[in-house]
């Protein structure tokens, strides 16, 4: 059964807790459906994961739609974001919708995420006025990265902690079905979900968010670089390609592959 934006006001309200992961392609969203993972975000991150930018600012609204499309195609059963990217939403009300707009009519995801209070919370009521589902964004927000100085940890202050509880209540009243909460003092998480009877979804903001989300890279093990705090490796399978790869290698320098029964013929 296709997951929707009303279950996962259900599951908080049954206090269940749920997980997203990141999926930027088809074979990869092919085997987190089959694994039942139940949301699944095609985030801008892949600017550093996929293309190999240092950070999130150089990723297109094209790159952004194609690599979407692959994901709903390879993930019928999941809810499938689309992560608004830099300058898509920033100068104006009318570009969020064209963009959201998007997504939605070329990529089929069934929701986008923007990140921010202010402005986003005008856009965010817009938006769904007019169908098109928001999942906020607080805290640690990457498009922001400039601003802030670097991947700093947000509302540590009094004053920037109730910035993002006001700016979180102000989305919810907006009609953002859900918030994602990065990179903020675990008691802020628990605070900001309290308050929420949309579900709020952690990544490094402590256990008492209702859901988790971490970058597929990092859960498989995938990422040559450096590796966030807050993550946990599931998997080590960069090593595991890195095996393979080399054996490969080995192999046909030294005639052992390809064999008979490796040949086209042979099938």
């Amino acid at each position: 059964m296709t997951i929707n934006v009303r279950d996962l006001r259900k599951w908080k309200t049954e206090g269940k807790n749920f997980t997203m992961l990141t999926a930027y392609d088809y074979t990869t969203a092919r085997w987190l459906d089959r694994a039942g993972i139940p949301l699944l975000l095609v985030g801008d991150s892949l600017g550093m994961t996929m293309l190999g930018y240092s950070d999130t600012l150089s990723v297109t609204m094209d790159d952004m739609v194609r690599h979407a499309g692959a994901v709903v195609r390879g993930a019928p059963n999941a809810l499938v974001i689309g992560d608004m990217p830099f300058m898509a939403y920033h100068a104006s009300a009318e570009d969020a919708i064209h963009n959201a707009g998007r997504f939605l009519q070329e990529a089929r995801v069934q929701a986008v995420k923007m990140e921010g209070g202010g402005r986003v919370i005008e856009y965010t009521k817009q938006l769904t006025s007019m169908g098109i589902p928001v999942m906020g964004h607080l805290g640690l927000t990457p498009t922001f990265v400039n601003q802030f100085g670097g991947y700093r940890v947000q509302g540590r202050s009094d004053e920037a902690a109730e910035q993002i509880l006001e700016d979180a209540k102000a989305l919810e009243q907006s009609g953002a079905f859900a918030v994602v909460l990065e990179g903020i003092p675990s008691p802020l998480g628990q605070r900001v979900t309290e308050a929420l009877t949309v579900p709020t979804i952690g990544i490094g903001a402590g256990p008492h968010c209702d859901a988790q989300v971490l970058v597929i890279q990092d859960v498989l093990g995938l990422n040559p670089d450096h590796v966030a705090k807050f993550v946990r490796q599931y998997a080590k399978l960069g090593e595991a390609i890195e095996a393979a790869a080399k054996q490969f290698d080995q192999d046909v320098r030294n005639g052992a592959f390809p064999t008979p029964e490796h040949e086209y013929s042979a099938r």
